[in-house]
């Protein structure tokens, strides 16, 4: 039996634009939670195109219940709701695993290729690992790499999918938007699908222990939010100090420590 985790997202998500359309109950929820839940539907049919038996979706935007589970193939189960665990967007992943996708997921805070760029909060201005500025992408992938599964394949905006070859050159994206200033140039939403059925295939059919590579030794964290008082409060966690006033820095060899951290930080 092969196991498929997929976690998703909303803001790299085709067509997204603005925050209203990542909101639920408005005029634009049912649209774009329909193409959000689109996406993902279509990993899976690939994922069972491939020989995967089983899979599990991880709602993984603010309410976590925006997906249509209706909407998702049979032998797909869904995790709604967040359990405030460390592993957050990856919760209920682990080592049994075979394989990891992320859809609809986004450029990290304090770049400008997605009119939404932001990681995990938009209370956070910036957040790095040893130097590099993190994306929920990178989280989750280091997430998923420090239990030993591979992330073998990512939708979101273009940005996002040029820069996760510098972590994982094996990786397959798929882009569907790409972002200039406050817009979003997106292709056609069934395209969109047409592709990530079909790459979701590709990647799952090959050696997806190409994936796999090694997680740094050491973890320096640096945390900037936009309101200083926020990294005043952080600061108090153990292991955590004040790197400015509005900065809270965090080191750990060991990343599950830096989830932690993160769990009641960001």
């Amino acid at each position: 039996m092969k196991k498929l985790y997929i976690s998703a997202d909303i803001e790299g998500t085709c067509g997204i634009a603005h925050w209203q359309e990542t909101n639920t109950n408005n005029e634009y929820s049912v649209y774009f939670q329909t193409q959000m839940t689109k996406e993902v539907a279509a990993a899976c049919k690939g994922a069972l195109l491939a020989g995967y038996d089983e899979i599990v979706v991880k709602d993984a935007h603010d309410s976590a219940r925006n997906i249509f589970p209706n909407l998702l193939p049979r032998e797909a189960s869904i995790i709604r709701g967040w359990a405030r665990d460390p592993y957050s967007m990856m919760t209920g992943l682990d080592d049994s695993f075979d394989a990891v996708i992320l859809t609809g997921y986004h450029s990290a805070a304090n770049t400008d290729k997605n009119p939404l760029a932001h990681t995990m909060t938009t209370e956070v201005f910036k957040f790095t690992i040893n130097g590099v500025k993190a994306s929920e992408f990178m989280i989750n992938t280091y997430a998923a790499q420090y239990l030993g599964v591979p992330v073998v394949m990512l939708t979101g905006d273009k940005a996002l999918c040029e820069t996760a070859k510098d972590l994982s050159s094996a990786i397959k994206t798929v882009p569907v938007s790409e972002g200039r200033g406050n817009c979003s140039r997106s292709i056609h939403p069934d395209l969109a699908c047409e592709r990530i059925e079909k790459t979701a295939f590709e990647a799952l059919s090959g050696n997806v222990s190409e994936c796999l590579f090694k997680l740094p030794e050491e973890f320096n964290v640096e945390v900037s939010y936009k309101n200083h008082y926020n990294a005043y409060r952080a600061s108090f966690y153990p292991g955590a100090h004040l790197v400015e006033p509005a900065t809270v820095g965090f080191y750990s060899k060991d990343y599950l420590d830096v989830l932690k951290f993160m769990l009641f930080n960001v």
